[in-house]
């Protein structure tokens, strides 16, 4: 059984779930079924996926079937960065929850603190193929979440892709504090210092892409494989576990809570067995020291925006 974590506003999230990011859709409602089936309960969706009737269609019918109620489950979803405007926010989660077929999200995200230009087209662009990009504030869209949350759309509502300077600007005017900022984090990313800032502040990282990029990234020259680094070797030999089980378990013990994506069932069930073991102390920091601030997903297309978020963390 996979564990759960108490978040600020008392609710129980389990530490690891299924990430649904890039994975295609007519492939997600057999590995959501699946996960279920192995144990998962904690399902990271996002309305710019595409799958999110997918993800529902899977959950209602392990419901429907008994293996599972709604009240174990944690759902995440995202509201988009083309839907930043005070106007658009519940709509959007109401969306999101009507593609689901749920009466509430466990959680709801802000995607990003960018944002597009509103419309209906998520990367919407100008004639010569660049992003557009709107001049809005996040703060006003972060007030209509947390009408998501009296509204009884959401239970709990977060950021994600946020620095710690952001971050704090929220918090400094929230009155339903953010309870989770996801962020990309792996060895190669450890993000330690965003993660003890919002440690301190009850705050809860989730990591998406945990185990690095499977295949190699768009515009990024050389991706390295971080499960194929050589310095994991000695730590599997000596815990007999894989290199994915041991990234899993560096980020768990760090008080961190990861979303691999897998939509092999084997891959799941190995992904989740890293509750019979322990990394030393010294194993800990050699695993932190892989940090490079290698990020996978740099979203540089918005790297010119004034609310681009990466740079303070590194």
């Amino acid at each position: 059984m996979i564990p759960r974590v108490q978040l600020s506003d008392g609710s129980e999230m389990p530490v690891i779930g299924l990430g649904i990011r890039e994975m295609p859709v007519e492939r997600v409602e057999r590995a959501v079924r699946d996960a279920v089936d192995v144990g998962y309960r904690h399902f990271d969706c996002a309305a710019v996926h595409g799958s999110e009737r997918q993800v529902g269609a899977a959950l209602r019918g392990k419901m429907a079937e008994g293996v599972v109620g709604r009240k174990d489950l944690f759902v995440c979803s995202k509201l988009w960065n083309t839907c930043h405007r005070p106007e658009r926010v519940v709509a959007a989660c109401r969306s999101s929850l009507q593609n689901l077929g749920l009466d509430y999200l466990d959680l709801y995200l802000m995607h990003w603190p960018v944002a597009f230009q509103d419309g209906d087209e998520p990367f919407p662009r100008d004639a010569d193929g660049r992003l557009l990009h709107e001049d809005a504030d996040y703060l006003p869209a972060y007030r209509e979440m947390e009408q998501c949350v009296r509204l009884g759309l959401a239970r709990s509502i977060g950021l994600a892709n946020f620095n710690s300077e952001q971050l704090a600007r929220v918090l400094s005017v929230a009155t339903i504090p953010p309870v989770n900022n996801q962020v990309e984090c792996h060895p190669y990313l450890n993000q330690l210092t965003l993660a003890k800032f919002c440690a301190k502040r009850g705050v809860a990282v989730t990591c998406f892409s945990p185990l690095g990029a499977p295949s190699p990234v768009a515009g990024i020259s050389g991706t390295p494989g971080l499960l194929g680094d050589a310095r994991l070797r000695p730590l599997c030999a000596k815990y007999r576990k894989t290199p994915a089980q041991i990234v899993l378990r560096y980020l768990v013990q760090r008080g961190t809570y990861p979303l691999p994506k897998s939509q092999d069932k084997d891959h799941m069930i190995e992904n989740t067995q890293i509750f019979d073991f322990d990394l030393s102390t010294g194993d800990m920091h050699d695993l932190d020291v892989f940090d490079s601030r290698m990020r996978f997903y740099p979203f540089i297309e918005s790297k010119d925006d004034y609310n681009y978020p990466f740079g303070v963390d590194f």
